[in-house]
């Protein structure tokens, strides 16, 4: 019986051990590609979005040129340029900074925003005003402050005999934001907008409206709409946890939780050292992430080598685009003057110098395909 359950666990093993297994598909220049890297490559260049999809045989030499340019890439050493770094540096943090925010992280930063938020507003609470402007230049003359002042008394005088507050900031309140509002303003606390408009306004009950008074933009009259205290916490954090994710908090806090590691580390670690580890730590619990960061990888190496073997060589070489054009005027330029075809001139010998490369890196690297592992691409579970 004892025996029986033992291979029993074995079998079970096994199949768990076939299930996530990931065959090698290829080997390029001595590195492996595994399944799950061709497929994702593969995948997402045959995705629905694509118009002329291609199959698995069709796109197998595409794949394979493409890691020989890197191979060649990484031969030149041109992974160790400081512009590479850089740049690539760059891109991999934009894609691990976010995944190093834990859900207690943004919890604990909108408590923070939240507790902030209400040490500011204090006893004194919040206010909804709404107000009547006359606006004034900073430097207004006094005959310009003189007439402001008349035309202010006499819109008090109209709310005094029972004018309705709201249509007369519409018609007459210079500002504009808020008089096509009936002139009413946000939720304000201290602190948020000039001092002789906060004296005024705090100091009112609801309903009650003020005298004219001067603020520096102007004459005001306000009248005090509502008041209350912030609202607890559990009502407002949803409302913060969008304000946090909208406004990208979510890079300060990495930022914050990257500085706090560097520090706990007493200089053993810079910033990058971290970075290292954290894009590793992701890469193998996250295969998709992984994928990514090492497709632009190659793809900022792809670039710069292609730049330098195929695109400027063939933009400097005047003398072999004028061979090529004699060699090919009457097939493919149609007898044309040079200079009426040299973009396509140009575009066809790049072409031709890219046929060329790929030639010599296929006789440069060795190639080993494993067939029987790229028939279960996309086939297995």
């Amino acid at each position: 019986m004892r025996k029986t359950l033992v291979s029993i666990l074995c079998a079970f093993a096994t199949m768990a051990g076939a299930q996530t297994s990931d065959p090698v598909v290829m080997t390029i220049n001595g590195q492996k590609v595994t399944r799950s890297e061709f497929e994702y490559s593969y995948n997402k260049n045959n995705g629905d979005e694509v118009v002329e999809k291609t199959t698995i045989e069709q796109y197998l030499p595409l794949f394979v040129n493409y890691k020989l340019k890197v191979a060649a890439a990484l031969d030149a050493k041109l992974d160790t340029l400081t512009s590479f770094r850089k740049e690539f540096a760059k891109y991999r943090d934009q894609q691990v900074r976010p995944l190093m925010v834990t859900s207690e992280d943004v919890e604990n930063e909108a408590r923070k925003l939240y507790d902030d938020r209400k040490q500011m507003i204090g006893d004194k609470g919040l206010i909804r005003p709404a107000h009547i402007l006359l606006r004034l230049a900073q430097k207004a003359s006094q005959g310009a402050i003189d007439s402001a002042k008349v035309r202010i008394d006499s819109i008090y005088a109209c709310i005094q005999k029972g004018e309705d507050f709201g249509e007369l900031a519409t018609r007459l309140s210079q500002d504009p934001g808020s008089a096509k509002k009936g002139g009413m303003l946000p939720w304000i606390c201290v602190g948020q907008t000039l001092k002789e408009f906060e004296d005024v306004a705090f100091a009112l009950e609801i309903g009650q409206v003020s005298e004219p008074f001067m603020s520096p933009v102007g004459y005001h009259i306000v009248k005090m709409t509502d008041r209350k205290q912030l609202e607890p916490y559990d009502s407002l954090r949803a409302n913060i946890i969008t304000f946090i994710e909208k406004r990208n908090l979510r890079d300060m806090i990495a930022q914050k939780k990257l500085a706090e590691m560097v520090k706990a580390s007493d200089g053993k670690l810079t910033a990058e050292d971290v970075m290292d580890q954290k894009a590793d730590s992701i890469a193998k619990v996250d295969e998709t992430m992984k994928y990514l960061i090492q497709e632009y990888h190659d793809g900022l190496l792809l670039f710069e080598i292609s730049n330098r073997e195929v695109w400027e060589k063939a933009a400097a070489d005047s003398v072999g685009l004028r061979k090529w054009y004699k060699k090919n005027r009457k097939k493919l330029y149609k007898k044309k003057k040079y200079e009426e075809v040299k973009a396509a001139v140009v575009t066809d010998w790049q072409d031709e110098l890219e046929r060329r490369w790929v030639e010599e890196l296929r006789k440069r690297y060795a190639v080993e395909i494993d067939e029987e592992a790229l028939k279960t691409i996309n086939k297995h579970n």
